[in-house]
């Protein structure tokens, strides 16, 4: 795997430095065991519009995969997924299927997660359980597509002509 990585940590906790940041540094210590060069990590507060905010500009970088980790679940400060929503453009929900899938034989508790995957530009988002555990476990079921999708992501642009006019409506005959 030779791409980059930023890693997100997104706790009110270990922002506040109450916590050490274990599935963050987990994330990172895989990502770098895989060959990846890991151009981004830190930790920002359980809050929409910094973890937007940072997500923005981790791709803006040159992100080909940004992982979070943290605030993916049902509690009232679990706000991973809405902030994500706010920055992509298309959504990949079989990540965030697959990853769940793959949890519940460890935990009854993962089909509470709300994770979600996603594209901005040419980067993919992926949030990850707080968990260390559960963040080491999904990135190990999504890690062998991450290769495939950041090879897509730095394909051409597509040629406009592939699709139909805006005004095309389509007949039935």
């Amino acid at each position: 795997m030779n791409l980059k990585a930023a890693i997100l940590t997104c706790s009110d906790r270990c922002s506040r430095g109450e916590a050490r940041d274990e599935s963050g540094q987990a994330l990172h210590a895989a990502m770098r065991a895989r060959g990846a060069e890991v151009v981004a990590y830190e930790i920002v507060p359980d809050d929409i519009e910094p973890i937007a905010a940072r997500l923005r500009e981790m791709a803006e970088m040159g992100a080909q995969v940004i992982l979070t980790t943290g605030g993916t679940g049902i509690a009232p400060t679990d706000v991973t997924p809405e902030a994500t929503r706010q920055v992509i453009e298309r959504e990949v929900p079989g990540i965030a299927e697959a990853m769940r899938a793959a949890s519940i034989a460890s935990t009854p508790h993962a089909m509470l997660s709300r994770a979600v995957a996603g594209i901005r530009g040419r980067t993919l988002i992926v949030n990850l359980p707080g968990s260390p555990r559960g963040a080491s476990q999904c990135l190990e079921v999504v890690v062998s597509a991450l290769d495939h999708a950041v090879e897509l992501l730095s394909g051409p642009v597509s040629d406009e002509s592939h699709h139909p006019p805006a005004d095309w409506r389509g007949t039935q005959e």
